[in-house]
């Protein structure tokens, strides 16, 4: 997040070829948990970045990261965590439990003080959440015709993704790879979308 700067933005604006889909990790919603992480922003300035970006771009995406069970969390803070993501509303969050990597600061000085089970509870929480938001924004495509650039075949349809790195699932007999086709979704889950090419 803290590269984010307005040389960057415009350059995403202005090159044709590079998507406005942006992965902004906060790791967590809580400023007490970031200080303790060492990542240099508070949770006000990682929401500022995300306004920003927001109204740049008349269409984005924003995938973010998420650690729950970091040491010392506590639900209070995890709360603030639920909270900022509902506030900021990404398109995916990679969540994560807190394990203890080598070598690293908190491995080091922190104990791993929160249960496995709780920390799996927290995960499940975060990925319910996400999918319900996720599932809220695909929804907006339903009708909407798309450009799509596909990928590659599997089976019987083609994948592919849109400029904000939607995966869309279609079906055709035309040789769809390295092509940019506008598709018509009729359809949009979590996690993929169908479309009418």
């Amino acid at each position: 997040p803290n590269w984010m700067k307005d040389d960057l933005l415009d350059a995403v604006d202005e090159l044709p070829k590079v998507m406005p889909h942006f992965e902004l990790p906060i790791q967590a919603g809580d400023d007490a948990v970031l200080h303790n992480m060492r990542r240099g922003y508070s949770v006000e300035q990682f929401m500022q970045t995300v306004e920003k970006i927001r109204s740049c771009f008349s269409t984005v995406s924003i995938a973010t990261d998420l650690i729950v069970g970091f040491p010392g969390e506590s639900e209070a803070q995890f709360n603030h965590s639920v909270a900022v993501l509902k506030a900021m509303r990404p398109d995916i969050t990679h969540v994560a439990r807190y394990s203890p990597r080598p070598g690293t600061l908190s491995a080091l000085t922190m104990p791993d003080d929160i249960p496995d089970e709780e920390k799996l509870r927290r995960f499940r929480v975060i990925e319910t959440l996400q999918e319900q938001i996720t599932s809220e924004i695909n929804q907006a495509y339903l009708g909407a015709k798309v450009p799509v650039l596909f990928e590659e075949k599997n089976k019987d349809r083609w994948r592919g993704r849109t400029s904000s790195n939607k995966l869309v699932f279609a079906e055709s007999a035309q040789d769809l790879r390295c092509q940019v086709c506008n598709g018509e979704i009729t359809w949009a889950g979590p996690w993929s979308m169908i479309a009418v090419v």
